[in-house]
C-alpha cells in the first residue's frame, strides 16, 4: 500500500467523523452558556417576590418574627415564593399600610390590633381593660377558636388574618408612691392615649385622666404635671420614664396584640398549597417572636431594677377588674358575645 492511498484513506476517515460529531448536535439546545441564561430567566420569572411591611426597627422583636415567616415560606416553596420585609417604616405608617394592604398595593404586614381596630371592630375587644387573667388566659383565647374567629373576621374587609404576635402587656408607673391595690391610684393625675375607654378606665380606679402627646411624657413627670403614666415594660426603659418614674405596677390591664395579616387580593390568587405554606409559616413564627419579645421584657426589667425602680407585681387581680363594672355597663355591649366567650376561656 503507498503512503499516498494510505493518507488519503485516513483524510477520507477524519471527513466522516467532524461530520458525524456535527450530526450529532442538530436538534441539541443552545450552547451551554446560553442554556444557563435562559434556565436562570425561566427561574427567575417563576419566583414570587412579595413585600411585608413593618413600622419596627430591623432588631425589634415583631421584626424577627417577620423575617422567621418569610425563612420558612422561602424553604418550604424551595425559593419560589420570596418575602421582603421592609421594617423601620419603609413602606408607610400602619394607617397607610392597612389601606395599601387591602387595595393589594402590598401583600403582608405587622400591623398592631388597636389601628386595625378601626377597619375591624371586633377587635376593638383588646381595648376592655383586665380583659385576661394572666398571659396564659391571653395566649389560650388567642391560638384558639376565639382568635381564629377574630382573625378570619378580617376578610370581609379585604385582609387575611395569619396569626398574632406578642406586645406585652400596659401597666401604670408613677413618681410619688407604690401602688398596690386600686385605691393607692387615688387622685393621681395619669397620662393616657386620647380615648374615651381610657378615661373612663382611669376615673373607675378613682384617678386623673390627662391625654397627652407620648414626646411630652417625661417632661410632665419631672416636674409634677402628671404622676403616672401606663405602657409596656419595654416602653418603660426606652423612653427613660424609669428614670422620672420609679414606681411600676404590673397590673396588666391591657393585652393588645399585634397582628399579622395578608392582602385579600394576594390570597385569592394563591393556590391552596401556597396558602396553607404561608398560613403555617406565620404561626410558627409566633414562637420565634415571642421568644424575642420576652427577652426584650427581660432586658428592660434587668435595667429598670439596677436603676432602684420599685416593681410591684398585681396579686389579687379581681379587686381590679371589680373596679371596672361601670366601663363595661356602658362600653361593652357591641362585644358582650365575644366577652362572655372569652370569660368561658378561663
Amino acid at each position: 500500500m503507498s503512503a499516498s492511498y494510505f493518507k488519503k484513506h485516513v483524510l477520507v476517515l477524519v471527513c466522516l467523523l467532524v461530520l458525524f460529531i456535527a450530526l450529532s448536535g442538530c436538534g441539541q439546545g443552545p450552547p451551554k452558556g446560553e442554556q444557563d441564561e435562559d434556565t436562570q430567566e425561566e427561574t427567575k420569572q417563576e419566583t414570587m417576590v412579595l413585600k411585608l411591611a413593618e413600622v419596627q426597627p430591623e432588631d425589634y422583636p415583631t421584626t424577627i418574627g417577620d423575617k422567621e415567616m418569610a425563612r420558612i415560606v422561602e424553604e418550604k416553596t424551595n425559593g419560589r415564593i420570596k418575602i421582603d420585609v421592609y421594617a423601620g417604616g419603609q413602606l408607610g405608617d400602619e394607617k397607610s399600610v392597612i389601606e395599601a394592604v387591602q387595595l393589594g398595593g402590598i401583600d403582608f404586614a405587622r400591623i398592631n390590633s388597636q389601628p386595625l381596630s378601626e377597619f375591624s371592630k371586633y377587635l376593638g375587644v383588646f381595648s376592655m381593660p383586665y380583659l385576661f387573667d394572666d398571659e396564659d388566659h391571653f395566649w389560650r383565647v388567642m391560638n384558639g377558636p376565639i382568635g381564629e374567629e377574630i382573625l378570619d373576621g378580617l376578610e370581609k374587609d379585604d385582609m387575611i388574618g395569619l396569626t398574632y404576635y406578642d406586645n406585652g402587656s400596659r401597666s401604670f408607673y408613677n413618681r410619688i408612691r407604690e401602688v398596690r391595690t386600686p385605691a393607692d391610684m387615688k387622685g393621681m393625675k395619669i397620662r393616657i392615649q386620647q380615648s374615651e375607654i381610657m378615661v373612663e378606665l382611669i376615673e373607675c380606679l378613682g384617678a386623673s385622666a390627662t391625654p397627652m402627646p407620648f414626646g411630652e411624657v417625661y417632661s410632665a413627670l419631672q416636674t409634677g404635671v402628671i404622676e403616672g403614666a401606663e405602657n409596656n415594660y419595654p416602653s418603660y426603659y426606652t423612653t427613660s420614664h424609669y428614670e422620672v418614674a420609679k414606681y411600676f405596677t404590673l397590673d396588666h390591664h391591657t393585652r393588645v396584640p399585634e397582628v399579622v395579616i395578608a392582602s385579600k387580593a394576594l390570597w385569592d390568587k394563591l393556590s391552596e398549597e401556597d396558602r396553607a405554606i404561608i398560613k403555617e409559616a406565620a404561626r410558627a413564627s409566633q414562637d420565634v417572636q415571642r421568644e424575642a419579645w420576652k427577652q426584650y421584657e427581660k432586658m428592660a426589667e434587668e435595667k429598670v431594677i439596677a436603676h432602684g425602680c420599685i416593681i410591684t407585681e398585681v396579686e389579687d387581680m379581681k379587686m381590679w377588674q371589680d373596679a371596672m363594672a361601670p366601663l363595661y355597663d356602658k362600653y361593652a355591649g357591641e362585644y358582650e358575645e365575644l366577652i362572655e366567650k372569652i370569660k368561658q376561656a378561663r
